[in-house]
């Protein structure tokens, strides 16, 4: 039988069919093998996405690798951008518009803390009156009447007239038995004990001088003087010294530095002068006397010297260093200064005015200090326990810690690279 050019044999046929089939199975094989890949793929993917959570938890959980990390964000605050360097000329000099804008707003925000000064020199005034009968009441003075003594904390459950005037006996007849209290002794120095930026300040030594403390008063600046503060430490006849007044003063500065206007946050202290205390003779608890042994050279003899030195006292506080001319100190000098400011600050702005509440001790004082030391402490367990649970960690690995520790005081570079 002929066949047609135009059509394939049979055989050829089933050659072209066995070939599809090859080229079907072929493909189906290649697909399956990509299949197989992109699987493997996925796979390595995922494991690597694994271990790149594992190692984020781990660097989240490691407070060295963190304290690192915050080191190297904190490097980066305050660095420029650049970019304020890259712009026009045209645009920097309307930023330096902006400037001189905002340096007439702390003139004018000078003016404002000018004004409040006004306002407290103002209501001082209406509080003296106040202070003056507290002074009066502390020192016995005045008496205050049944009515002014009633506080809400201190209504007792309802008794019978009968029981009320038995208890009325009973307290007169205590009263009879023992020397009555004048006024509200060791007020002042209950005070200071109960604010702990003062405890600190006062000895044991102190506390016979402080009992004899009457009053303590703050003087604002008079009108168109420059600004600043007195604190008056108002003192009963003693066997220490013969001032009746002691003082410390605090001058301020309410306009903003020419040098650094942008700085201004409000009146800052400056400077601050205390006084001289006519210590009667063998009383001045701000200076001990101590001796000492010195031995010759060359005879060998020994002989006891008798040196005056320096001794902690409260009353240190009247007696502050100087600020030299240049405005340049020490830093022990500027740390005195420093905390010196704090009390005195503190004392006119929340003692003078509160001291009821700090003497019973509800005054609640913001201890910084306090906290600090807490939250160290916490740190500190909180550090043991990690260090523990990366003991017990088996996937723990030291190497990447260290890893990431070298890769972050790099700046972010590759570990890799030269």
């Amino acid at each position: 039988m002929g066949c047609s050019a135009g059509h394939p044999t049979p055989g050829k046929v089933l050659l072209l069919k066995m070939a599809d089939i090859d080229n079907k199975e072929q493909t189906e094989s290649d697909q399956k093998e990509d299949v197989e890949d992109v699987e493997d793929i996925e796979e390595e993917d995922a494991s690597e996405d694994s271990k790149a959570r594992q190692l984020t938890v781990q660097m989240m959980q490691n407070p060295r690798i963190l304290a690192a990390l915050q080191e190297r964000l904190d490097g980066l605050v305050g660095n420029p951008s650049g970019y304020i360097e890259s712009l026009p000329k045209i645009v920097k000099k309307r930023v330096n518009a902006l400037k001189n804008l905002q340096v007439k707003c702390a003139h004018i925000e000078a003016k404002f803390y000018e004004e409040v000064h006004e306002l407290q020199r103002k209501y001082a005034a209406l509080y003296q009156p106040l202070f003056d009968q507290r002074c009066d009441i502390i020192n016995a003075a005045l008496e205050p009447t049944e009515e002014e003594c009633k506080w809400q904390g201190d209504e007792e459950e309802e008794l019978s007239d009968e029981m009320k005037e038995k208890v009325k006996v009973e307290e007169e007849k205590k009263d009879e038995e023992k020397d009555k209290p004048k006024g509200i002794p060791e007020f002042w120095l209950t005070v200071f004990k109960n604010v702990d930026l003062l405890s600190d300040m006062v000895q044991e030594h102190d506390e016979p001088i402080l009992k004899h403390l009457k009053d303590l008063k703050v003087k604002f600046s008079d009108p168109g003087q420059p600004m600043s503060f007195t604190l008056e430490f108002k003192f009963e006849p003693n066997e220490y010294f013969t001032n009746e007044v002691v003082t410390k003063t605090y001058k301020m500065r309410s306009e903003p530095d020419e040098s650094d206007p942008f700085s201004f946050d409000g009146p800052e202290i400056m400077e601050c002068t205390g006084c001289h205390i006519d210590w009667k003779k063998g009383k001045n608890i701000t200076m001990k006397t101590i001796k000492k042994k010195q031995k010759h050279k060359g005879r060998g003899t020994v002989r006891t010297v008798t040196k005056t030195v320096p001794n902690d006292s409260f009353f240190n506080f009247f007696s502050p260093p100087e600020v030299p001319e240049n405005g340049e100190m020490d830093e022990d000098c500027e740390a005195i200064l420093t905390a010196d400011f704090e009390i005195g600050h503190f004392l006119h702005e929340r003692v003078v005015p509160r001291a009821v509440l700090y003497f019973t001790g509800e005054a609640i004082e913001d201890d910084d200090d306090d906290y600090d030391e807490e939250g160290e402490e916490a740190d500190d367990e909180q550090e043991g326990e990690e260090e523990a649970d990366e003991e017990n960690d088996p996937d723990y690995d030291p190497k990447t810690e260290a890893e990431m520790l070298l890769l972050m005081s790099t700046g972010g570079r590759c570990l890799n690279d030269g």
